[in-house]
């Protein structure tokens, strides 16, 4: 196998085992016997846990903002458009396994330990509050609703995460229509 094949297959199962069960508790050898690389191969790849925690966030992070602004490009007019990251959120968080924000958990696990955590987590945060302000602009809303229509998908998934239920996706969503211009 290549190099690009071994790293896939090492991310997809430190993002699995590190999502169902945690940075802390998830050790190098539980990494290796999952992922069927060798010790030496991982430490060739990554340089240890923090690295893989980083390579991994940073994967999600693709996948994760490419997926919801996939679903958001389906949807015409910018007050819809806003709306559907909720549609696309609810959808997300009803789906098997949610256990809270990747990110959240990464920062909450291991962010005061690791700076390069801690860096990839405000990056994701800040990318995904970029594209929340553009929908928002395009919609006529002051930057002081886009924050506040950032806080309130942030706070969907986390309350998400501790409910184990969608329902504060479609919370958030009322408080958007009603902090959005109307038509």
């Amino acid at each position: 196998m290549s190099a690009t094949d071994d790293l896939e297959r090492l991310l997809y199962t430190a993002e699995k085992l590190f999502y169902e069960r945690g940075y802390g508790v998830v050790g190098m050898d539980e990494l290796r016997a999952n992922s069927g690389l060798a010790l030496k191969r991982i430490y060739s790849l990554l340089p240890g846990k923090d690295a893989i925690a980083v390579a991994m966030l940073e994967r999600r992070d693709l996948a994760w903002r490419g997926e919801l602004a996939a679903f958001v490009d389906g949807v015409s007019g910018p007050r819809e458009r806003v709306l559907a990251v909720f549609a696309w959120l609810e959808d997300w968080l009803a789906g098997p396994g949610y256990r809270g924000c990747a990110w959240i958990n990464a920062f909450g696990e291991l962010g005061a330990e690791s700076p390069a955590v801690a860096a990839v987590v405000r990056e994701h945060k800040g990318r995904v509050r970029e594209y929340i302000d553009g929908l928002c602009a395009a919609a006529g809303c002051s930057p002081a609703v886009a924050s506040a229509v950032f806080l309130l998908a942030e706070g969907a998934m986390s309350t998400a995460g501790i409910e184990g239920s969608p329902r504060a996706a479609r919370e958030a969503a009322q408080a958007v229509g009603l902090l959005l211009p109307q038509p």
